[in-house]
């Protein structure tokens, strides 16, 4: 099945200038991306991003990473995305990423972890509507 997902370099790793070799990696994997930009979230975006998790004890970090400086944002298509997406970018946790994954390869911490991607396709539902309103997202 086609379908699309979210994904996100996130500020840490475009510091590291790592941009192409990430969109590389995805190519790699069979998924295309179809839309993306360069952005940096001002808070209050990365705070409605991610609104869901706004009562956990990491949601300041996390926003305030996010907003610390710019991200790429993309939407990828390709067969099963979203899983194959997960996959590639490995553990939340670089130290326990998988070795050849995005996260393994290019993530320092947790908090600093190179790149995010939607878990499911109502997350990327969301997600892609958030970031591209004029895109159809999931499954085609």
């Amino acid at each position: 099945m086609v379908e699309r997902t979210l994904a996100i370099i996130k500020p840490d790793a475009v510091k590291k200038r790592v941009i192409g070799k990430i969109i590389q990696r995805y190519e790699d994997a069979g998924l295309i991306p179809i839309a993306m930009k360069m952005m940096r979230m001002s808070k209050a975006v990365a705070e409605g991003f991610y609104a869901v998790h706004q009562e956990r004890p990491f949601f300041h970090d996390l926003t305030t990473s996010m907003s610390s400086g710019p991200s790429v944002v993309l939407v990828l298509e390709g067969e099963h995305a979203i899983r194959a997406n997960r996959e590639l970018m490995g553990a939340t946790d670089p130290q326990k990423a998988e070795p050849g994954t995005i996260r393994a390869a290019h993530g320092a911490s947790i908090e600093a972890n190179a790149v995010h991607g939607s878990d499911s396709p109502e997350t990327a539902d969301f997600e892609i509507r958030y970031f591209f309103p004029e895109i159809e997202s999931t499954a085609r």
